[in-house]
């Protein structure tokens, strides 16, 4: 049987994991309510995705205590261990479950007291490493054999259902499978991603429920969106790419060793001070997308509220990466993308009238998500699910993605990923 898988070992491994992966979603939205919960005395929803009622001060508390807390777990943490990434793990690199579970937990800690990274990440390397411990504890049994390929194909499969579980988008999650991790397509894979994703929602959803993760009111986009998908996907396509550039480079100088007990302190020092007059700013970028897609008009004032967290959700998240913090950018780049689509739509609706700019906003989003994640089928169903858009987005956002990833191809090579 070298080489070969058994089928039946592998329709059941996917259902298994499927199960358990979706239950380890589960734990992490629960963790990550109870977090909030506790520190902000605040319930998480998608008409009140950020908390603006809480006092100022508690704000500023939450995030510096979580900060100091999170910096003493991944220093002691690092000291003999270094987080590896999916794609490592899925090229055959141990992923040594208890270590990545305690790193896993820390992360949606981090984001539940309200510091500024995505929390996507965390129940992606879950997966990824429970697929992992399956594999090799199984793979070697003669009725559980798995082939190398095969091995890459679970663990790829289960980290996109960890995201599925948490942001109940099955379609997102198969594909962030093929697409990003696996990077190869046929029947046996989209068969095993698609099961895992959909097995994982299902559970996810017995605390998420089914509703929109972002509300964008008209669900319906026009004709007129089409040219202002095409621009957007030339800024955004820039922007994006800019965007990941600094992930990049800031991931490559991340305090590690000492450092952590200081940089990441003080970062989360600066983004209480800034959360304890501007929540948006706080968590994976969800309350300051949200603003975004609240937005009817561009006055004044609303300008330079959303360029105000613009300029602070990009500053503060690069600098959580640099000084020790771990998460995901995908909530991150929605957030920044949504708010350059207001801007752009807003000119834009001065010539083509006929659209919100809550619109503009996913557009603006699933762009800037298109080029920081060298992914554009991902970021179009992500945007389609975690929205629950109708068909009629697939036209300007499949438009502007083509555009979004042509752009981000022609710039990259400019900058070291």
């Amino acid at each position: 049987m070298k080489g070969k898988s058994n089928d039946v070992a592998l329709a059941a491994t996917t259902v298994v994991l499927g199960i358990i992966v979706g239950c380890s979603s589960l734990l992490l939205s629960m963790f990550l309510d109870l977090t909030e919960h506790y520190f902000l005395h605040f319930q998480e929803t998608n008409l009140v995705p950020v908390d603006i009622s809480a006092a100022p001060v508690r704000r500023f508390l939450a995030v510096l205590i979580g900060g100091i807390i999170a910096a003493v777990i991944w220093y002691f943490l690092q000291r003999h261990y270094h987080p590896v990434g999916i794609s490592k793990a899925v090229a055959g690199k141990t992923m040594p479950l208890g270590k990545t579970l305690v790193h896993v937990c820390t992360q949606i800690f981090f984001v539940g007291t309200g510091n500024s990274i995505g929390r996507e990440l965390a129940p992606r390397e879950a997966g990824a490493a429970i697929a992992q411990k399956w594999t090799n504890s199984f793979g070697t049994h003669s009725h559980w054999h798995f082939s190398k390929e095969d091995q890459k194909m679970i663990i790829a499969a289960a980290a996109g259902a960890g995201f599925a579980g948490v942001y109940i988008a099955p379609l997102t999650g198969a594909v962030f499978c093929i697409e990003l991790l696996y990077r190869k397509v046929n029947a046996r894979v989209v068969a095993v991603s698609l099961t895992m994703s959909v097995i994982a929602t299902m559970i996810g959803s017995i605390v998420k429920g089914y509703q929109p993760y972002y509300l964008v009111g008209n669900r319906h986009f026009g004709l007129a969106l089409v040219p202002l998908a095409l621009i957007l996907g030339l800024i955004n396509g820039a922007l994006g790419t800019l965007f990941k550039a600094g992930v990049t480079a800031a991931s490559r100088h991340r305090a590690v060793t000492r450092n952590v007990l200081v940089q990441l302190p003080l970062l989360s020092l600066l983004a209480g001070g800034i959360a304890s007059f501007y929540p948006q700013v706080m968590g994976n970028g969800r309350g300051l997308a949200q603003l975004a897609m609240n937005t009817g008009k561009v006055s004044e004032s609303a300008f330079l509220l959303l360029l105000f967290g613009l300029v602070a959700k990009v500053a503060v998240t690069l600098g959580t990466i640099k000084c020790g913090g771990y998460g995901g950018i995908l909530t991150p780049s929605i957030a920044a993308g949504a708010v350059v689509g207001v801007f752009v739509g807003a000119l834009y609706a001065q010539l083509v009238p006929g659209f919100t700019l809550g619109q503009a906003a996913v557009l603006g989003a699933t762009f800037f998500l298109t080029a920081s994640q060298q992914a554009p089928l991902m970021a179009l169903f992500m945007l389609l699910e975690v929205c629950h858009l109708d068909y009629s987005a697939l036209l300007p956002l499949t438009l502007g993605v083509a555009v979004a990833i042509a752009t981000s191809k022609v710039l990259k090579n400019r900058f070291t990923y």
